[in-house]
């Protein structure tokens, strides 16, 4: 393992909890900070916001003091938003730009893109003049736009933005604060369900069919 991608911390919780952290920290962190850049007060809206990495950047948003936003296309997963304290929980039929504005008028000031390009147009949308869109998931499976016409395509003054990393994005004080908030009760890790591994099918089939809400963990 190359050292750079090692990161020491310390601590007490279940391996489960520990496991299902770095990876989902790291992605959520980044998006948040190199993407999007998101600062205390400001609004945020999250396109696929069940899925591990939307509710992982939603716990952080909230930390840090913003509005939070967030989709989901199921009603029955619309609790497992608000139990993570998401300010506003939006079902999306696939065009959410007008319900976001009828919450946030001028548009969201940052919105983080999970679903991928069947989504994005809206999103964008959804952004204020000068707000900040990043792409960062593809849970659709669908990773390129036909026929791409920025000028047509891109709202006028927003900002289109992509992330994607490694260890190196995570410090290291920042996946031990996570944890030590985790041992604290200050903060949640949100796993869906944990799983044996001679149930890794059953795991699959879950993923595959968005069953779950949050991160899927398998023990060895």
């Amino acid at each position: 393992m190359p050292a750079r991608q090692v990161i020491p911390f310390e601590s007490d919780l279940p391996w489960p909890i520990i496991g299902a952290i770095p990876e989902m920290l790291q992605t959520a962190h980044g998006s948040l900070t190199i993407g999007l850049d998101i600062q205390p007060g400001q609004s945020l809206l999250i396109r696929g916001g069940t899925s591990s990495v939307g509710m992982a950047a939603a716990i952080l948003a909230k930390r840090a003091g913003l509005t939070v936003l967030a989709s989901t296309r199921n009603e029955a997963k619309r609790e497992s938003l608000a139990s993570i304290d998401v300010d506003h929980v939006l079902i999306d039929d696939g065009n959410l730009a007008s319900a976001v504005r009828r919450i946030v008028p001028g548009g969201v000031d940052a919105a983080l893109e999970l679903v991928g390009t069947p989504t994005l147009r809206d999103t964008l949308h959804a952004t204020r003049i000068h707000g900040v869109v990043c792409f960062t998931g593809m849970l659709s499976n669908q990773w390129t736009i036909p026929d791409f016409y920025p000028i047509d395509y891109i709202p006028r003054g927003v900002r289109l933005t992509s992330y994607t990393g490694g260890a190196a994005d995570l410090p290291g004080s920042v996946l031990q604060a996570f944890l030590q908030a985790v041992s604290d009760g200050t903060a949640t890790v949100p796993i869906g369900k944990v799983y044996a591994l001679d149930d890794i099918v059953q795991a699959h089939t879950d993923m595959e069919e968005n069953r779950i809400s949050g991160k899927l963990v398998v023990t060895t």
